[in-house]
């Protein structure tokens, strides 16, 4: 593509590594602030800043207090958040997504982005998932949703003014037109869209008018984004938003994999956030370079976020941003205050198929990793998992006197290897490696799971095939989430420690 930027410095993709799918941005000033899609997991809607557009750090979740989100215990799992639109208007930072757990579109607001977001405004009037928000100049705020259709919205009381209008059907023969968001830029209102679902034939289409609720002509050269068909290592790339540089270039930021492995190739990472480059050409429509997982980008100064530790204490009173549970997080059983220093843990569903387990998690975010904790289950039973859903995890758990690996695959739950338990707490340990060999048939990655004897010595019980947890085979729309979870009585975790093996992401 024609390349209007000066591109000085190669950094790379994902900006935001691991289960973050369905990125949403605004820049405020010299800050870019982004946020996602949580689904089933508590705390939702994980917020991110940025000064470069390059490097982020989560800095909070929009949706961490009960009265926020209710995600009810028998919700499944890839139900609940969907997909945000985040802006920033008259001062005030307007967040508006999708409980479909039952509780439909709702709008938080907030001074700071980092928190506290307010109680939700529910928004029954609203159709639809994936709403957006925009302003036009008379400061009507317009509400267009996957369909695509648009009604006129009071965000301080929610209630819709007029009909819903349906403004574009999206490119004719493609199918879920989805994600849009409406940009007032020159003279034109531009209303961009995902099609195709997110899988491999995701894409990113765009029309435009001269009003925001249309009519809207389509690009001639619509989709303006896919790798459909390509030989490209990011694939389903799509659900896209536009945002202005620190220099005034135009990027997006969108989802996509990076499958590995044979046919068909799998993804266990989850739908991630990437960056691409946006010109404008000659009849005022934009052309969308390629997410490479090396991007370069023009000559303005870059902000190394901080590293996110490597192990997690467990000292302080509240979890780190970045630690997930299950539909909720009830303070009587997750916390650090029972036994200072641990973070315990008291069983409600009896294994990871219940959907009312207690588990904590964070996303894994690198293909090669590996991640241990200290766990003392002498009250109980538990363990370190990898987990897709309730039907595809793997784990290593200490009960009844033993360390065993339990893999559940589809209909089909087993224990796979079994061992004596150490007396006393016991370091679990997760390793996420290549496959042996490279082959057609191969799959993604090894998941190897073990514990530490006393003297040190790792003891691996189980090497498991990790195609079994990607969404090739479990479908849905998450990734995985390594953790810590209780299954019987009381579980204690002294500390957590996660850390890539390789530099690769």
């Amino acid at each position: 593509m024609p390349d209007q930027h000066q591109a000085t410095t190669a950094v790379s993709n994902p900006v935001i590594p691991g289960f973050h799918p369905d990125p949403t941005v605004c820049r405020v000033g010299d800050d870019y602030y982004l946020a996602c899609s949580s689904f089933e997991y508590f705390p939702g809607v994980p917020v991110f800043h940025s000064r470069d557009l390059v490097n982020w750090t989560q800095i909070g979740n929009a949706l961490d207090r009960p009265e926020q989100l209710v995600l009810p215990l028998d919700s499944p799992s890839s139900a609940g958040v969907y997909a945000p639109t985040l802006r920033h208007h008259d001062g005030v930072f307007h967040l508006i997504v999708t409980n479909v757990s039952g509780y439909g579109n709702l709008l938080v607001t907030a001074t700071d982005p980092a928190g506290p977001w307010s109680d939700p405004v529910r928004l029954p009037e609203v159709p639809g998932i994936d709403p957006d928000l925009a302003w036009d100049e008379d400061g009507t705020c317009w509400c267009t949703c996957a369909g695509v259709r648009q009604v006129r919205l009071d965000p301080t009381t929610g209630k819709v003014t007029g009909e819903t209008k349906d403004v574009w059907s999206g490119t004719p023969g493609a199918r879920y037109p989805e994600a849009p968001h409406l940009y007032h830029i020159g003279e034109h209102w531009y209303l961009m869209i995902a099609e195709g679902g997110t899988e491999r034939a995701h894409a990113v289409s765009i029309a435009r008018g001269t009003s925001p609720n249309g009519p809207f002509e389509p690009c001639p050269h619509n989709p303006i984004l896919t790798h459909r068909g390509r030989e490209h290592p990011v694939q389903n790339t799509g659900h896209a938003d536009l945002v202005q540089g620190p220099d005034g270039s135009w990027w997006l930021v969108l989802l996509g994999v990076r499958p590995n492995g044979g046919t068909p190739g799998w993804h266990v990472l989850g739908r991630e956030t990437y960056l691409a480059p946006v010109i404008w050409n000659e009849e005022g429509w934009p052309v969308v370079g390629s997410p490479d997982l090396e991007l370069t980008v023009p000559n303005w100064p870059l902000y190394p976020a901080p590293p996110v530790p490597v192990r997690d204490d467990f000292d302080d009173e509240r979890l780190a941003p970045q630690w997930v549970s299950l539909r909720d997080r009830p303070a009587e059983l997750i916390t650090t205050g029972e036994r200072p220093g641990w973070l315990s843990l008291r069983a409600r569903g009896a294994s990871l198929d219940d959907r009312d387990v207690v588990f904590v998690g964070r996303r894994q975010q690198h293909h090669t990793c590996r991640a241990s904790a200290l766990v003392d289950a002498t009250e109980g039973a538990g363990g370190l998992a990898v987990r897709l859903d309730e039907l595809h995890h793997y784990e290593v758990e200490v009960a009844d006197s033993e360390v065993r690996v339990v893999a559940r695959l589809g209909s089909v739950r087993s224990v796979v290897a079994s061992r004596p338990a150490p007396a006393g707490p016991v370091v679990l340990r997760v390793d996420v490696t290549p496959p042996a060999r490279d082959y057609p048939g191969s799959g993604p990655d090894l998941v190897t799971l073990g514990f530490e004897e006393p003297d040190g010595t790792v003891t691996a019980l189980a090497s498991l095939d990790g195609r079994y947890l990607s969404t090739e085979v479990a479908g849905g729309f998450t990734g995985r989430v390594i953790g810590v979870y209780a299954a019987a009585g009381t579980v204690h975790v002294d500390w957590f420690d996660y850390q890539p093996l390789t530099p690769e992401s």
